[in-house]
């Protein structure tokens, strides 16, 4: 049958709705009522239906109303019911000239609407079912015709013409049937005939891959986009070759065309096994990346998406992204579009690639930081989330970025929520950011950082991944810099101490152990502090650390095994803090007693012995300190500590020569003169020959104000990678009206997994 012919058939059935009338009663209203046992038609019914009427509703008749003038009232009345009746089941079917009375209180629904509303209903489903049933035959007795059409293969002929050059007949050929397919597909009935015909499908890309008619294109890419709705149709578009074809189209300058394109590449990569791999080997990324620089936020949106599934745990695709200036067009989309949808997806491939070490730094030159912050404040939940983590884990490489006062004190207000996530990040990006740098630290110290981190502690309870940022960045803030004591202070006057002091208790992670004593040993650098940390019972705490750190140590070196880590932990870091803490606390004299009396000493002569340089330090530090009191420097000299004391004082490190003169001073005041004469001799040869003032400090016992081992201000680790934050907010489903594709969310997506996660 010819193919054009096949195509009109859909008239005739609505030739079928305006004839077939007294099928069913649909149409015409007949047998509305009960049959009567007369049959004496319509009329006679509709009395009936009227008497009914009239005995249930009507008080007011009575026998003094003329004969003639009641036949006539009966007559119209019953009448106009019918006419209503016939109206209000089957619409369309009264003349145009009837003239009903209305019954209808405007707003509400009659009776006989009400009755007839199943009516409509069944009406409705027959006419959907003979069109469906129209629609599957046609296409499926078309398909053959229409497969040959698309092979069509005559030759082009030259000159003038739409498209660059006039067609031949062939060309015309394959257009009108592309056309005719595309029709077809926009209907679901021949949409599955379409789908289950291998053929048709590969002919429709062979179609769209070879033309050079822009409308063919156009119909081409429309058909695999409405077959991509289906999963029966992703899998024939796939084994057709599609995904080569349809990149291929991602060069047209059809702005039509590059939309079903993407669209139906989006499809593929949400649902379609191997549609990946595929994109990429058919260099899709180089081709997308581009695409980033139009300006319809709907279009980009898609665009950004497939970007993220493709880059999503493939290192490989994320350098491709990069090498095509992927990081800029994406920080450019962040900065400059409001369209939330957009903003999302884009987000989502930052933090993707925020944890790539190549692609980090490029975002971050990009303005990456800048713009991700200027989101914090939206009011889409999961916008915020995914900003959030991507500043998280481009943090550790922005800690000299300028220009981020705003998002520092958003975060700091951040602080205040419940939320894990937003904690999470907030605190770790805080870390990071005011890590060795003093602007930082003095602008979050100011904005009440310090009473927010100590709240965000307080909330966490047992997580740690909430409560280690937070311990590191107080640790930051505490120190080294102008606003560095008013820190020290907000600690206790926000009743900060207790609750710090605790998480030295095992069996917390060696990283916050370690951040902890860290903190501690600043928050003692301030007087007014060291009461209210006795009070805690924080020197027990920090001894009981140092001797289990220490024997771990030992028990491994006696093995001759190297030191190994403990949660990236190595127990010497551990003993250097316990050391360098106790040495600022014992400055006090009511700790130094406590320090003495828990048989401390032996032990920090033994750690003078120790390989590692800043342990020696911290141990001859404390020692200085306890050696001022009569009885703890005659214990000193007890457990032999000149001999090493001696030896160090020809240390390369400055602070732990003066350290060890000052003590070997102490001791030796109540010697016999040749054995201080001895030790000044041997004190001014080794080290005080050309340095008068380290002299005079070892004299006067002035503490060295050396500053603590730059590494406790380290970095905080970048543990979350974006490829597997703890993202809740993604699984729902994310459905928007005028989107041109079946299904854009998450909800098929698996959910990510809550561990560490390092691996991008």
């Amino acid at each position: 049958m010819d193919v054009m012919n096949l195509i009109e058939q859909p008239i005739k059935v609505t030739e079928w709705q305006q004839t077939y009338t007294y099928d069913s009663g649909i149409h015409s209203g007949v047998n509305t009522c009960v049959p009567s046992v007369s049959s004496k038609g319509i009329t006679e019914e509709d009395e009936a239906c009227g008497r009914q009427y009239m005995l249930k509703k009507t008080t007011t008749y009575t026998q003094a109303v003329p004969q003639s003038q009641g036949d006539l009232d009966y007559q119209m009345s019953t009448t106009a019911r019918a006419k209503r009746v016939r109206e209000a089941m089957c619409p369309g079917v009264t003349g145009e000239d009837s003239s009903l009375l209305v019954t209808q209180v405007e707003g509400q629904t009659t009776n006989l609407q009400r009755l007839a509303e199943p009516s409509q209903l069944l009406k409705s489903a027959i006419v959907h079912l003979i069109n469906y049933q129209d629609d599957a035959e046609l296409a499926t007795r078309a398909l053959p015709e229409l497969t040959k059409l698309l092979n069509d293969e005559d030759p082009v002929c030259e000159g003038p013409g739409r498209a660059g050059g006039r067609t031949g007949r062939g060309e015309v050929v394959v257009t009108k049937a592309a056309m005719i397919v595309n029709q077809l597909s926009k209907k679901e009935a021949s949409r599955r005939a379409l789908m289950g015909s291998p053929q048709l499908v590969a002919a429709v890309v062979r179609t769209m891959q070879n033309t050079s008619d822009l409308d063919t294109a156009r119909c081409t890419t429309s058909i695999l986009h409405n077959l991509s709705h289906h999963r029966e149709g992703l899998l024939a578009i796939f084994k057709s070759g599609g995904i080569p074809a349809l990149v291929r189209m991602l060069s047209s300058p059809v702005e039509s065309v590059l939309f079903y394109a993407i669209t139906t590449l989006h499809n593929l990569l949400l649902y379609q096994e191997g549609a990946k791999m595929a994109v990429r080997l058919a260099d899709g990324l180089q081709k997308m990346v581009p695409l980033l620089n139009k300006n319809n936020p709907k279009f980009l949106a898609i665009t950004t998406d497939c970007l993220q599934l493709l880059a999503y745990g493939n290192q490989e695709s994320k350098l491709i992204i990069l090498a095509n200036g992927g990081p800029q067009a994406l920080v450019h989309i962040m900065r400059n579009y409001s369209y939330e949808k957009l903003l999302w997806t884009t987000s989502r491939v930052l933090k993707v690639l925020s944890v790539c070490p190549s692609n980090k730094p490029a975002i971050v030159e990009a303005g990456g930081m800048q713009a991700l912050g200027k989101h914090l404040t939206s009011n889409s939940p999961r916008l915020v989330q995914n900003c959030l983590w991507t500043l998280r884990n481009l943090s550790d490489v922005a800690t000299k970025q300028e220009g981020l006062e705003s998002v520092l004190k958003i975060l700091v207000n951040q602080l205040s929520v419940d939320d894990v996530n937003v904690l999470t990040c907030a605190t770790g990006t805080l870390s990071n950011l005011t890590c060795n740098n003093s602007k930082n630290k003095t602008l979050v110290t100011q904005n009440s950082g310090v009473e927010a981190l100590i709240h965000a502690i307080l909330c966490a309870g047992d997580k740690d991944d909430i409560t280690e940022p937070a311990i590191c960045a107080l640790r930051h803030l505490t120190s080294r810099h102008p606003e560095a004591e008013m820190a020290q202070n907000s600690v206790r006057l926000n009743y900060g101490i207790p609750a710090i002091v605790k998480l030295l208790n095992q069996p917390n992670q060696w990283p916050l152990v370690k951040a902890t004593i860290g903190l501690i040993r600043n928050l003692a650098l301030c007087p007014a502090n060291h009461a209210p940390l006795q009070e805690a019972a924080v020197i027990p705490r920090l001894v009981q650390l140092l001797v289990k750190a220490h024997q771990d140590a030992q028990r491994h070196m006696a093995a001759g095994t190297q030191q190994p880590y403990t949660d990236g932990v190595r127990m010497e870091e551990i003993v250097e803090g316990c050391t360098g803490a106790l040495h600022i606390l014992a400055r006090d004299p009511m700790n130094r007693m406590e320090i003495f009396r828990l048989n401390t000493i032996p032990l920090f002569v033994q750690l003078l012995y120790s390989s590692v340089e800043n342990i020696q330090r911290v141990a001859a530090g404390v020692l200085c300190e306890l050696a001022q009191d009569k009885e703890a420097a005659d214990t000193i000299d007890a457990e032999g500590a000149s001999a090493p004391l001696m030896e160090l004082l020809h240390s390369h490190n400055e602070g732990t020569a003066t350290y060890a003169a000052a003590v070997l001073f102490r001791i030796s005041e109540d010697k016999n003169p040749d054995y201080r004469k001895r030790v000044s001799v041997e004190l001014t040869n080794s080290l005080f020959k050309h340095d008068p003032a380290a002299w005079e400090a070892a004299q006067s016992m002035i503490p060295i104000n050396e500053p603590y081992a730059d590494d406790m201000d380290a970095t905080y680790r970048p543990m979350y990678s974006s490829d597997m934050p703890l993202d809740p907010l993604e699984m729902h489903m994310d459905m928007d009206g005028d989107y041109p594709i079946d299904t854009y969310s998450d909800g098929l997506r698996p959910p990510y997994p809550t561990a560490d996660h390092m691996l991008a």
